[in-house]
């Protein structure tokens, strides 16, 4: 069961190949400087984390219908707000490496993170993560997809704690993945996540 949102316009609408890339990040069809091509990308990624979908319609000369799926919550499925537990308090500051294969995950991630005040480095690879640790001494932590062609985020933890041992590291996943080894006690960041998600588990990881 889902909930749909609509937004609907009558503006000047897009053709099929500006609809076709109207969700990729950095597309945008306004001027230099007038825009980032990242709102729709971020609507879409963030829909996609937690389960639903972001749907574009649109028709030169006619108008554009958004319209956000999200799933309906089912009893038992909202956590319970913890009272007798303190928040934990941010910890600003950090140079972060995301590693995620999905752009708009990553694009989204890397986001709610610099709205935390933190500077991030993002790779879209194992290979491409490794090449950038090895040239960016300054890495805090780590934050790296499960789930990836090539060279999964268990293979990338072991290769750079064999490189840098104290370098703290979360994976983040959305499924039960059967690990092994020092990657079992590494702190485990649950897809969909939310920008409180991420304070929490990077203070437990910088602990």
């Amino acid at each position: 069961r889902y909930v749909c949102l609509s937004v609907v316009d009558t503006g000047t609408g897009m053709d099929a190949a500006t609809l076709a890339s109207a969700t990729d990040p950095f597309f945008t069809t306004k001027g230099v400087g007038k825009g980032t091509g990242l709102g729709l990308s971020m609507v879409h990624g963030f829909i996609a984390q937690l389960g639903g979908r972001f749907i574009l319609k649109s028709e030169k000369g006619v108008g554009t219908t958004a319209e956000l799926w999200m799933p309906v919550a089912t009893p038992g499925s909202l956590a319970k707000p913890a009272i007798s537990s303190p928040a934990m308090a941010p910890v600003p500051g950090l140079c972060v490496l995301v590693v995620d294969d999905d752009s708009l995950v990553l694009t989204s991630t890397s986001l709610l993170l610099e709205d935390l005040g933190h500077r991030v480095i993002s790779a879209a690879s194992g290979a491409q993560a490794l090449e950038v640790f090895g040239t960016s001494p300054a890495i805090d932590l780590v934050i790296t997809d499960m789930a990836m062609p090539h060279m999964n985020g268990a293979q990338l933890a072991q290769v750079i704690r064999g490189i840098k041992p104290q370098v703290p590291i979360i994976l983040a996943t959305g499924y039960a993945d059967r690990l092994e080894g020092f990657v079992t006690e590494l702190p485990r960041l649950s897809k969909p996540f939310t920008q409180l998600h991420l304070v929490e588990i990077i203070a437990q990881a910088m602990k």
